[in-house]
């Protein structure tokens, strides 16, 4: 596989993860169903998801050759994407317009 083939599937990874947690009523994707969390947790929930894709990220840089020594702007630009790449399942979550069930 090409590099450009596994960063694009990163990328695709990496959007899946930021939108799971506003898009499953599982807690970590496989824990009990709890529809009604809060916003909180829903973060925490984020954070960790991002820290086990840049976990993944980086062993499989490691793996394909030498790691280079990141600085504090790499981690502050992957903040950045992951809160990005979140939109879309906070815009489905919390801002769409619910519909009346009593109509």
């Amino acid at each position: 596989m090409g590099q450009g083939v596994l960063g694009g599937g990163l990328l695709l990874l990496l959007l899946l993860a930021a939108n799971a947690p506003f898009l499953s009523p599982r807690v970590l994707l496989l824990g009990p169903l709890r529809p009604t969390r809060g916003f909180g947790l829903r973060l925490l929930e984020l954070m960790l998801l991002g820290a086990v894709w840049l976990v993944a990220a980086l062993a499989l840089e490691a793996y394909q050759g030498q790691r280079h020594p990141q600085g504090w702007t790499f981690y502050a630009v992957l903040l950045c994407l992951l809160l990005t790449f979140a939109f879309p399942g906070f815009v489905w979550r919390y801002l769409r317009r619910q519909r009346d069930a009593s109509a």
